[in-house]
């Protein structure tokens, strides 16, 4: 139950995170991809220098999961080739439906039942092509 409520005031938190700081508004992500705004770019930005921060303090100390179990992050293969085609897929993706898969629960959770709901459906049908053509893909 601890657990269980650990996650889901995290969850809460970045739902009213997303929503406060209009990651989930459409018109946001319409101006980023019209490159009209720093808003998006900063946000992401930012995303990516907690997540480097994070991972570190990761990598460099012993920290345990909720379980108590070390986290361990194993070494990825440095490649150019199979990011670049991963990214461009989610640019894509996130492109067509206006939306990347955390503001989708995020918009579903504000009451825009129906058309998240069909972006949802989609992209557990993207991550179902993914599972069958994963092995032909670069990794």
């Amino acid at each position: 139950m601890r657990q269980f409520l650990s996650f889901f005031s995290i969850g809460l938190l970045l739902g009213v995170l997303f929503i406060k700081s209009e990651v989930a508004s459409w018109f946001r992500i319409y101006e980023m991809f019209q490159f009209k705004s720093f808003h998006m770019y900063g946000i992401i930005g930012s995303a990516i220098v907690l997540g480097i921060i994070i991972t570190t303090y990761f990598k460099y100390t012993q920290a345990k999961d909720f379980s108590g179990k070390d986290i361990i992050i194993e070494p990825k293969d440095k490649g150019f080739t199979r990011y670049m085609v991963g990214g461009i897929i989610f640019g894509l993706g996130w492109a067509l439906a206006g939306a990347c898969p955390g503001p989708m629960y995020v918009l579903l959770g504000s009451g825009f039942i129906s058309s998240i709901l069909v972006l949802i459906f989609g992209a557990l049908l993207g991550t179902f092509a993914y599972g069958l053509l994963r092995k032909k893909l670069p990794h």
